[in-house]
């Protein structure tokens, strides 16, 4: 069975978005909330947070949770994986409010083939990746991390396959971002940008 983890800061996220940090904390959970749902209708997901209101939101949607240990995005999805069975695993980060589960879906199909499906974000960090099974993982993340992950893969014999999956590709870290996006966003991020008070 398909399975998804998603790590989430709470409090500290999105600080380069200019707001408030009322709405900052609002939209990182709206935009939580949109990528939760996908993940939920294609099959088990697990949230790795330390932020109650993530784990509530989490409850609301289906959702496992996992206690962020600390350490950073790589410790967190770490954490998941630990328990996860074998099988293909999808880790999608929690600011691609885009995302349907059509998405998902062709993300996982690399990794149903043993491949590891890579998504790329345009400063080159990674948004999203298709492990065929939890084990192959490494806490890569960080600036260039795509091509972290690709030379893992090739290490361990595993075929890297970039995936050019716009909703996924749009991750959001500022308010341009989201401006950017807001007509594909999903319906919790679009209700929370309405409340956006703008300068």
């Amino acid at each position: 069975m398909l399975q998804t983890v998603v790590p989430f800061r709470g409090e500290a996220a999105k600080q380069r978005l200019e707001a408030s940090r009322e709405e900052r904390a609002s939209l990182a959970l709206a935009m939580l909330g949109d990528v939760l749902a996908a993940a939920t209708a294609v099959g088990r997901t697990l949230l790795s947070t330390a932020d109650p209101e993530a784990r509530s939101l989490a409850r609301e949607l289906g959702a496992e949770t996992v206690a962020d240990p600390g350490g950073g995005q790589g410790a967190a999805v770490a954490a998941v994986l630990a328990q996860a069975p074998a099988g293909v695993t999808l880790v999608v980060n929690a600011d691609v409010p885009c995302v349907v589960p059509r998405d998902l879906r062709t993300l996982a199909g690399p990794a149903g083939l043993g491949a590891l499906g890579l998504v790329e974000a345009r400063d080159g960090t990674t948004n999203a990746l298709a492990l065929p099974d939890p084990a192959l993982f490494a806490p890569l993340y960080g600036g260039g991390s795509a091509a972290r992950f690709r030379d893992h893969a090739d290490a361990h014999g595993v075929t890297a396959v970039a995936l050019a999956i716009p909703n996924l590709a749009d991750d959001v870290d500022t308010l341009e971002d989201l401006e950017r996006v807001a007509l594909r966003a999903g319906p919790r991020t679009q209700a929370a940008l309405g409340q956006l008070v703008r300068p």
